[in-house]
């Protein structure tokens, strides 16, 4: 009897020691870090809405957050390897695929982002009847000067959306206006100084600068600039992809209950948002206006903008931007949206 009871204990003893020793290792497991790369448009709430709620965390993600001006200048971490996951405009991966950077869009977060704006001074111009590209030649024959457009970089969704715009849907003359490229928050800027005439900008921008000033006016929305206009993604390195599919796949269902939260009950997604992006500038009332904005559109299956970033890239070679159309075998990689499709 005194045998088996030191048996009994023996193996009880390795087995707490393995359930000690095992504790460690899953929580090991449980933890991956993710660095993420956005750039600070209300197009990437999606995210923050899923880390809010512990649907990423309870996924094992643990996500570290650096802000980027454009969605090129990304790629340029995307490429060193400092970061894992790229939150910004689709344009610039084919791109990048094609120099060697193993990338996949693994879910859209949301399309027709990019709108026009006038300041006062153009706006004016704009008057019912009167087509863009008249606006736009009264402007110069009265100021003598072309009206200057901001955008962000050569390769960019928004700048590529402006030009498709300018030149196939406006046929505006190019002498008429000058494209001026800068970054997000320089945008911004440069709309409210009236040191720009008009700008590609993105909430929560648009709700900010038309509620500072209303003599800025909304000329045209996303998708009659670009129709279908494919906006920000979420992609992930190959490596890391490999490396944590299960983490991917926490990420992407993720995404699908944060678009699902945002279309009814959008207050709740204010709180995320604002700390994410308001940085103690945007405040939540901009937030809660800037996610009801016609500018403002979430969707999340990747597969519903293959079609239009496809056109989006052949029209970046007719503009020079890309020397040539690039393969999008590979890029998009749909299946860990149809998954979480089931099980939510």
């Amino acid at each position: 009897m005194r045998m088996k009871r030191r048996s009994f204990l023996n193996v009880a003893g390795l087995l707490a020691v393995a359930l000690a020793a095992g504790t460690p290792t899953y929580a090991q497991k449980a933890s991956i870090p993710a660095r993420v790369g956005v750039i600070p448009v209300i197009g990437t709430a999606p995210l923050f809405v899923a880390q809010n709620e512990g649907w990423l965390k309870d996924g094992g993600l643990e996500l570290s957050v650096t802000t980027f001006e454009s969605g090129p200048n990304m790629i340029q971490a995307l490429a060193s390897g400092t970061i894992d996951i790229y939150v910004a405009g689709v344009a610039p991966l084919a791109v990048a695929r094609s120099k060697g950077i193993d990338v996949r869009v693994v879910a859209a977060t949301a399309t027709a982002e990019n709108v026009f704006v006038a300041s006062p001074k153009l706006a004016q111009y704009f008057t019912p009847g009167t087509s863009h590209a008249a606006a736009f030649k009264a402007y110069r024959a009265a100021e003598g000067k072309p009206a200057r457009l901001a955008t962000q970089p050569a390769g960019s969704v928004p700048n590529t959306t402006l030009q498709y715009w300018l030149w196939e849907q406006a046929k505006a003359d190019k002498a008429d206006v000058e494209i001026v490229p800068m970054g997000i928050d320089a945008t911004q800027q440069a709309v409210l100084a009236g040191a720009v005439e008009g700008a590609t900008i993105r909430e929560p921008a648009v709700t900010i600068v038309t509620g500072r000033n209303p003599g800025i006016k909304l000329v045209a929305l996303g998708d009659e600039m670009f129709p279908g206009q494919p906006g920000t993604v979420v992609a992930v390195s190959g490596a890391f992809l490999e490396k944590n599919p299960a983490a991917v796949q926490a990420l992407v269902t993720g995404l699908v209950k944060s678009a699902d939260l945002l279309a009814k009950t959008p207050d709740k997604a204010v709180p995320p948002i604002e700390a994410a992006l308001g940085k103690g500038i945007v405040d939540s009332a901009t937030i809660r206006q800037a996610l009801a904005s016609p500018a403002t559109k979430f969707l999340i299956d990747p597969r519903a903008i293959v079609e239009p970033a496809r056109a989006m890239q052949a029209y970046q070679v007719k503009l020079g931007s890309l020397d040539k159309e690039l393969p999008f075998e590979g890029l998009f990689d749909t299946r860990f949206f149809e998954q979480a499709s089931k099980t939510n």
